[in-house]
């Protein structure tokens, strides 16, 4: 059975619109071999190509055709495999929150593993190295808000967005929250603080755990 017969066999047993990288298949033959391997396979239309070195298995639904996988899945299914973490940043947290509804053209991502830059169609994806800190934030909401102003800025916010920002913070876990508060960057940590400052119980026990932060 040639390397081709091998790769296609195995993605017989995965779902359609599984995304696959070159190295699902290593064992089967060597990394050039698999290469050839896939690119025939896109000659066949068995998989489809969507950027160099990433593929998926075709999948069509009855009213609309083929089904592409979104920007976000192909992002968090390439650091999976590469068995890396990413966290969104800039326009696309924010937007992942719904506060804002222009949809980012360049999706940038910290992680903890290498730089890598990923196009699909015109979209840019990118993961962006960072420090231990960033990637230890765990509020599901809060790591939104604080890597998604940490990129942007805080200066030119209008106050619908500050009301916004404030109302998303004001759901998250308190102790998620607390926690992240205290490894926010300074500037991030002050404006934030002072935004949910009216807010006077939430924020004496926000405050009882991170009034000694600084960076």
């Amino acid at each position: 059975m040639s390397i081709q017969d091998h790769i296609e066999k195995k993605l017989r047993h995965y779902k359609k619109g599984t995304i696959v990288i070159p190295e699902d298949f290593r064992g089967i033959g060597t990394a050039a071999a698999i290469k050839m391997s896939l690119s025939r396979l896109v000659q066949k239309e068995k998989i489809k190509r969507l950027a160099h070195g990433i593929y998926y298995i075709p999948k069509k639904d009855p009213l609309f055709g083929e089904v592409y996988p979104s920007i976000e899945k192909i992002a968090i299914t390439i650091a999976q495999k590469h068995k890396v973490r990413i966290k969104p940043t800039g326009a696309k947290a924010l937007h992942q929150l719904g506060l804002t509804t222009q949809v980012p053209t360049k999706l940038v991502y910290l992680t903890d593993g290498e730089r890598r830059q990923i196009r699909i169609g015109k979209t840019l994806i990118q993961f962006k190295p960072t420090t231990p800190k960033k990637m230890s934030l765990m509020g599901p909401l809060s790591t939104l808000v604080i890597l998604g102003l940490d990129d942007i800025g805080t200066l030119h916010l209008d106050a619908e967005m500050r009301k916004k920002i404030k109302t998303v913070l004001l759901t998250e876990d308190p102790v998620l929250l607390k926690k992240d508060l205290s490894i926010a960057p300074a500037h991030i940590y002050d404006f934030l603080i002072t935004l949910l400052n009216s807010d006077n119980d939430r924020m004496a026990s926000t405050n009882s755990g991170a009034k000694t932060h600084r960076n």
